[in-house]
């Protein structure tokens, strides 16, 4: 793999994953669990074409190359200096021909991608509003926690103009938010075909949900099992190592 320099409060991280690494900033927003199960929870077909929306550091096009044998991975994201920390990322893993940074406002995305011609958009956007108790507007965490630079609407009507016919739309977000998600999927014809709750334990309200929406697909919405994050005794459970395992 590619040597490359770290900047000030940068590490690499190892991936567990067929060998890869990505570059995080300890003080600024690093991937978390949610992530990492949205691009496990994605299914596509073979040398399939998607968008990362909001992509921060690149794990889900990493994760999306390891393990969903797609043909080319494009990640969206907002702030220079997050972009340009995932562009070495893909540099690091000698992927530059699948995955490619774009550091653009995804609010302007169909002015540099082609409506229409992407398989399937998967976000792991922003979950605060914006007014929800930020600090500093400018920061890389408010950012990537808050709706500031861009909304949940943002989002949703962006990943329509980008899909194909039928494409497939995936999110994670609150449950809290439930309600405004599915207006909006439906008025940007984005119809919802499965949904997942995630729980920390068996006996606690869910924390996130995932969903996956089609473009101008038939009215069924299916209810996939819950899922647990840990087991009765604290640790994670079976699910969840599978889920983080290389062999998956």
């Amino acid at each position: 793999m590619t040597d490359i320099l770290l900047k000030e409060n940068e590490k690499i991280e190892d991936l567990q994953c067929k060998g890869l690494r990505i570059i995080q900033n300890k003080k600024w927003f690093c991937f978390g669990m949610d992530a990492v199960l949205l691009a496990n929870y994605c299914e596509f077909k073979k040398g399939s074409r998607v968008v990362d929306l909001g992509t921060g550091t690149g794990i889900i096009p990493l994760i999306l190359y390891a393990k969903k044998d797609i043909s080319e991975a494009i990640g969206v994201e907002i702030q220079t200096e997050v972009a340009e920390m995932a562009q070495r990322s893909v540099k690091l893993n000698n992927l530059e021909d699948t995955i490619k940074i774009l550091n653009l406002d995804l609010r302007e995305i169909t002015k540099h991608l082609e409506p229409h011609s992407f398989d399937a958009v998967i976000s792991n956007p922003p979950y605060k509003l914006h007014n929800s108790g930020i600090k500093n507007p400018s920061d890389q965490k408010a950012i990537s926690r808050h709706e500031i630079m861009c909304n949940l609407e943002d989002v949703i009507r962006n990943a329509g103009k980008l899909l194909k016919q039928y494409g497939k739309f995936y999110m994670i977000h609150r449950p809290d938010r439930l309600v405004d998600i599915m207006c909006l999927l439906r008025e940007y014809r984005l119809e919802p075909k499965r949904i997942r709750f995630i729980h920390s334990h068996v006996n606690d309200k869910p924390s996130m949900v995932m969903i996956q929406a089609s473009k101008n697909g038939n009215k069924e919405l299916k209810f996939d099992p819950p899922l647990y994050v840990y087991d009765e005794k604290g640790e994670f459970n079976k699910e969840i190592h599978t889920i983080y395992s290389s062999q998956e």
